[in-house]
């Protein structure tokens, strides 16, 4: 294993143990609960917004594999005080990850997604992508679920 691949596992399992934003989901603008039949990892996520329409908090309450409370972790972190526009950006962003099967990504896709980059690796496994996918698509329906739109603005 490299010394980067060794790295990337480090990253990923220290977000897997520290899991920002893992708490109880109350109190919420709106929330979702997904699961990823394949393997069983579920999540209930919630999010709540600022007067100015920024994604304010993001706490979910999960078990799964590392991936995704890694990847629930990491995502917490990146839309965390974002706006609706900023967050459909990383979004899309993390999907181009996600659907690279270990190809090169551009490097500002890279750099936009912080410590999340470091789940490149797990695109070579259709599995593990919907482990990583989980927390997304449910940030996605836990925000159309407090009435925000994640379209890009143009």
């Amino acid at each position: 294993m490299s010394s980067l691949d060794q790295m990337y596992q480090q990253v990923i399992l220290d977000h897997a143990q520290r899991k920002v934003g893992s708490g109880p989901v109350d109190d919420v603008d709106g929330s979702s609960f997904q699961t990823n039949p394949t393997c069983g990892d579920e999540v209930s996520l919630g999010v709540r917004i600022g007067e100015d329409g920024t994604v304010r908090e993001v706490v979910w309450d999960g078990d799964g594999c590392s991936i995704s409370q890694a990847s629930l972790s990491m995502m917490t972190e990146l839309v965390s005080g974002k706006t609706p526009a900023e967050v459909a950006s990383l979004a899309e962003a993390f999907s181009t990850l996600m659907h690279s099967r270990g190809h090169d990504v551009e490097e500002s896709v890279l750099d936009v997604l912080e410590d999340a980059s470091s789940l490149h690796g797990t695109s070579k496994f259709p599995n593990r992508v919907k482990c990583a996918l989980l927390g997304w698509m449910a940030l996605r329906d836990a925000l159309a679920q407090a009435g925000v739109s994640l379209k890009e603005e143009s």
